[in-house]
């Protein structure tokens, strides 16, 4: 059923009864997606964006914010959800207390990235820092009480090892942040993403520790699952650690990303549910920086030219790499 409701990985997609008409596209053939290409996900920004919290209790019950970790991104990402919610959070009483929490936790993270930028830690003035620490501190606070609100939730857990990434708060409390995710969900895909991150060397891991432990998630994955992208992610983040700017292009790298393309996101098991483009995003910038020349190309054409913004962004001009790689690639 959901199959046919969203469409399979190897196919063209049946109508989708949710999805949003795509943008004008510009020059390039491309358009930036939003709200995640779904016309209930656009309900619950618009309402959030306009400050009401009876809008997005109604528009919520569309998903399961415990577990959507876009849906959730999509609010967080909202300017000015940080100037209502806490009236929310004060004042909701019932079963919609821990969606409160769980929406102010999540853009008080997403803020406080804002506060300190995506500059390097040294030119990250002595304002910034507090005003982050200061903002990452409160998304503490409410994301634990969110989680202990609703222990099966696994949104609150993923949001929290990126605040604890970037409050410093060592290896043993990130682990079993890590740990508790996965006891909640141990395909969940953004808690993989997540991780491949804090095994970054920048944040104390290894040279090739994130991509030994994308292929163990992988052995783990059913076909047509997402977490199939961790590989890709794996392989943009060895990339961006590097001083090579040719270490994807090996046939071995190759040959891996085809092989996780096709057992995730190209495998008719695969189910598009709203943001997929977000999953093909990640093997499309992973396949045109390896310069791989077929499965590229059939990552490209079913994304049509939606651009989602991350992963691009490690790119100096994101918009314009992805412009660039979309017209190379969806002959």
């Amino acid at each position: 059923m959901l199959g046919k409701l969203f469409g399979r990985g190897g196919e063209r997609p049946a109508e989708e009864p949710y999805a949003l008409p795509a943008a004008r596209q510009r020059r390039s053939g491309t358009h930036a997606l939003r709200a995640l290409g779904d016309r209930r996900v656009l309900a619950l920004v618009e309402a959030a964006d306009a400050g009401e919290w009876e809008d997005v209790k109604t528009a919520l019950g569309s998903f399961g914010i415990g577990r959507d970790h876009r849906v959730l991104a999509e609010l967080a990402e909202v300017d000015g959800v940080e100037e209502w919610i806490g009236r929310a959070v004060e004042e909701e009483d019932g079963g919609h207390r821990a969606a409160a929490l769980l929406i102010s936790g999540a853009r008080h993270v997403s803020w406080g990235w804002e506060a300190r930028t995506s500059a390097r830690a040294v030119d990250v003035t002595q304002d910034q820092w507090r005003v982050f620490k200061e903002r990452l501190a409160l998304a503490e606070e409410q994301l634990l009480a969110a989680a202990e609100l609703e222990p099966s939730w696994v949104t609150p857990w993923r949001r929290l090892l990126t605040s604890g990434r970037g409050l410093s708060l060592g290896e043993d409390v990130n682990r079993a942040r890590f740990d508790a995710a996965l006891r909640r969900d141990p395909l969940d895909l953004e808690v993989h993403i997540d991780w491949v991150s804090q095994l970054q060397p920048r944040w104390g891991g290894e040279p090739g520790e994130a991509l030994a432990f994308a292929r163990e998630a992988l052995g783990r994955a059913p076909q047509g699952h997402p977490l199939g992208c961790v590989i890709a992610m794996a392989a943009i983040e060895e990339w961006v650690e590097s001083d090579d700017p040719d270490i994807l292009g090996t046939d071995e790298i190759r040959a891996e990303l085809r092989d996780a393309a096709d057992h995730s996101i190209l495998h008719p098991a695969y189910v598009r549910r709203p943001g997929w483009q977000h999953d093909f995003a990640m093997f499309a910038m992973a396949l045109s920086i390896a310069d791989e020349a077929h499965t590229v190309r059939r990552v490209f054409r079913a994304l049509d030219g939606a651009y989602t913004g991350w992963p691009w962004t490690y790119f100096d001009d994101p918009e314009g790499q992805f412009a660039h790689r979309h017209r190379h690639n969806r002959a």
